[in-house]
């Protein structure tokens, strides 16, 4: 075996680790901006170069029509062994620079137990724990180092998750031979906090749209038709305020005939949860807990669906209106879904939607993002998923209850490509603030779970 280096040191805690993780998260690697993409091709290299310095047998880039992503094999001595998919990403979220107080997104800084920079949290440092946690597996082999893992691990890191894993369906069908795998497990997810461990068994999955509305060809001065003429902005305002009813529904048709029950576990370990909403509200920096009524905020998060508007255009925001009603506004929609509802089915019915709030005078354009993502949610009898349970309250110190995850991530795809069930582990915590300002990782979560991830190792090959 290739003797490691600082890349994969074994404890998570120590300088060397965090120095190698503030090295990759110094690589602006922004998928979604074009002049970028050479960052990205770098960190795939950085990360193939550290998985074979630990000694992994296979590593390489696979490059794609897009980014590239990162594939790594390091074969069981038993042929017969359990074979684990390890999924995440190594691109990152855009950063304005201008909204960062303590550090520059890609220049890291520790502090007060914490990495600060893009992509410490989501998910570089997520990545890293499976390298440090196979090192760790590797050194508790009794006396001696094993020479190789007790399962078959494989590693498929992408590079454009963040913009909606464009090519991932590519990978899965050029690479469907060496992505084989009796269970995969997706590292992009959060935990609920270090005192309280928990594993997620279900992501909700994700509709993306950008509805558009026009009034007039051009903008016209308010002074001469306002009262009469057609209002883009208006008109779409007032599609996105019946986007809901008085109680947080809703209101596409059919939308919730497919929204399944979570099931007992996760039902009573959500009603089990200690939920501080003030502590939740600081940590999100958001000022009200609102959404469907009738569900707690742990309720609406992980078991319900829902749908926001991301992003408003209208009229010029580059300079003053000059008094000119807008002749086109528009709206980035992004909906979240929860088994059993299928993204291509919501995606008709917001098309129908929309078609039943029609108005003369308007012009109304939807387009719906090819990238969508349907919810998944893990067998609750599998093997693997007791494995990880019990590997994550060893690690923890407490017995490990099921949640959810908030977010989207392509569990169904990977389930139905490698027809195999789909586990989640994260190390992120929502104070982390993904995707927005001063994104950090706090190290003891990286270090908790170096601990989880070697032992589910350790777990899975005993479940055979």
């Amino acid at each position: 075996m290739t003797a490691p280096d600082s890349a994969v040191p074994p404890d998570p805690s120590g300088a060397a680790a965090v120095g190698a993780l503030a090295e990759w998260v110094g690589m602006p690697t922004v998928s979604s901006d074009p002049e970028r993409a050479a960052e990205v091709g770098r960190s795939a290299q950085w990360l193939a170069d550290a998985m074979r310095r630990l000694g992994v047998p296979r590593s390489e880039v696979w490059e794609t029509q897009g980014l590239p992503a990162v594939y790594g094999c390091w074969p069981a001595a038993d042929p017969a062994a359990p074979v684990l998919l390890v999924y995440s990403h190594h691109d990152v979220h855009a950063a304005d620079p201008g909204e960062w107080r303590l550090t520059p997104p890609f220049r890291p800084l520790l502090r007060g137990g914490r990495l600060y920079g893009r992509g410490a949290s989501d998910a570089k440092g997520q990545v890293l724990c499976h390298l440090w946690a196979l090192r760790a597996h590797l050194a508790a082999g009794g006396g001696a180092a094993r020479a190789a893992p007790s399962v078959t691990v494989k590693y498929l890191i992408e590079g454009e998750e963040e913009i909606g894993s464009v090519h991932l369906a590519d990978l899965l069908a050029e690479h469907s031979g060496e992505l084989a795998a009796d269970v995969a497990m997706i590292s992009d997810t959060m935990l609920w906090s270090l005192d309280r461990p928990a594993v997620c068994t279900a992501v909700r999955g994700s509709v993306t749209a950008s509805l558009t509305v026009r009034g007039a060809d051009r903008g016209i001065h308010s002074g001469a038709v306002s009262g009469a003429a057609s209002n883009a902005a208006t008109e779409l305002c007032r599609l996105l305020g019946g986007l809901h009813d008085h109680s947080g529904r809703i209101t596409l048709p059919g939308f919730y005939d497919a929204v399944a029950d979570p099931g007992p576990a996760l039902r009573e370990s959500l009603a089990g949860l200690p939920f501080d909403t003030g502590a939740w509200l600081a940590q999100t920096g958001t000022f009200a807990a609102g959404g469907e009524a009738g569900f707690t905020v742990p309720e609406r998060l992980w078991t319900r669906p829902s749908a926001e508007v991301a992003r408003l255009t209208a009229g010029r925001t580059d300079m003053p209106s000059l008094g000119l009603i807008p002749p086109e506004a528009g709206a980035d929609l992004l909906l979240r879904l929860v088994p059993d509802q299928r993204a291509d089915r919501v995606a008709e019915q917001l098309r129908a939607w929309l078609e039943d709030r029609r108005r003369p005078g308007y012009r109304y354009a939807l387009d719906v993002s090819p990238t969508i993502s349907d919810p998944y949610r893990t067998p609750a009898d599998h093997p693997a998923l007791a494995a990880l349970t019990r590997a994550v309250g060893d690690a923890y110190g407490a017995p490990a209850r099921p949640i959810g995850n908030g977010g989207a991530a392509p569990a169904a795809q990977l389930a139905r490509a490698c027809d195999a069930p789909v586990l989640f582990f994260g190390t992120g915590l929502p104070a982390d603030r993904w995707h927005g300002p001063d994104e950090s990782v706090e190290v003891e979560a990286l270090r908790l779970g170096v601990r989880a991830l070697a032992g589910f190792l350790r777990e899975l090959a005993a479940t055979g």
